[in-house]
């Protein structure tokens, strides 16, 4: 009976496995299958034309850059800062509970209700306009819950030797942080940082109350602009036309594959030159 329950177990664990790898190969599939034949040099670099298919969708690409770019320069050091105090210095206490509970709260928060405040906040009272500085803005308040979450976990579960040891040979509180704790928990700083990229580039909501839907070369942070995601969404609405979305589709999986590779090779490159 005990070896039963154990084979039922690991059907259902490889029967779980299969359906997910199922799903995302069905998804990237068919939007590969719709969208490849518009994939060319043109399409990519090419400036945008409301005439449909004869135009590129580079100016989206360069604002979505722009939008990941400078949230993440924002997000991570505060949200790095903030996940160390709560693990490595804060007295666990009232203060941190709130914190955290604060953290968690906004994860659950729809993002249409940080676009709502980025409009309110970062366009209109900070004067900052429509703009890829305001939608940044606006998205470092969506993805720092998840760098700070997962950063502390990753502080959490580096060895306590480690620490003793470092200690131990004579080293501050803050050189133990920066030269042993915070190496070795990279891999899961990486993470929070490669689930925030995702995060940020599958927003749509925030970006269109924030940013706006010109369909041009950004001359500056301060320009209105479109990113990949509003522009799929618009071409679905406004034309229905489903393959030049899924192409679009596309170039964001490809986007977000290479910033993800890009960062684990900073980050491999990191731990050596600390090691």
């Amino acid at each position: 009976m005990r070896k039963f329950k154990d084979n039922v177990l690991n059907g259902l664990l490889w029967f779980s496995a299969f359906l997910t790898v199922a799903v995302l190969v069905t998804i990237v599939g068919y939007i590969f299958y719709k969208g490849y034949r518009l994939i060319n040099i043109d399409f990519i670099f090419g400036d945008y034309s409301p005439s449909g298919h004869d135009g590129g969708i580079w100016p989206m690409i360069v604002t979505t850059i722009y939008t990941i770019v400078i949230s993440l320069l924002i997000a991570t050091p505060i949200g790095i800062l903030a996940a160390v105090y709560l693990q490595e210095y804060a007295k666990q206490g009232k203060l941190v509970r709130v914190i955290r509970f604060a953290t968690e709260s906004l994860t659950g928060i729809p993002s249409i209700i940080y676009g709502l405040f980025g409009a309110v906040f970062f366009v209109t009272t900070l004067k900052l306009g429509m703009s890829i500085i305001s939608a940044s803005l606006t998205l470092t308040i969506i993805v720092l819950p998840v760098i700070i979450r997962t950063t502390e976990e990753a502080l959490k579960v580096v060895p306590r030797s480690y620490r003793e040891g470092s200690l131990a040979l004579g080293t501050t509180k803050l050189q133990t942080l920066y030269k042993v704790i915070l190496p070795s928990a990279m891999p899961g700083i990486l993470s929070g940082i490669i689930l925030s990229i995702g995060r940020i580039v599958g927003e749509s909501a925030a970006i269109f109350l924030t940013a706006g839907t010109v369909a041009a070369l950004p001359e500056s942070i301060f320009s209105s602009a479109r990113t990949l995601t509003v522009h799929s969404y618009l071409v679905t609405q406004e034309s229905g036309d489903i393959e030049l979305a899924a192409a679009i589709g596309i170039v964001l999986i490809v986007v977000i594959l290479v910033l993800n590779f890009a960062t684990t090779f900073i980050s491999k490159k990191l731990n050596k030159a600390d090691y």
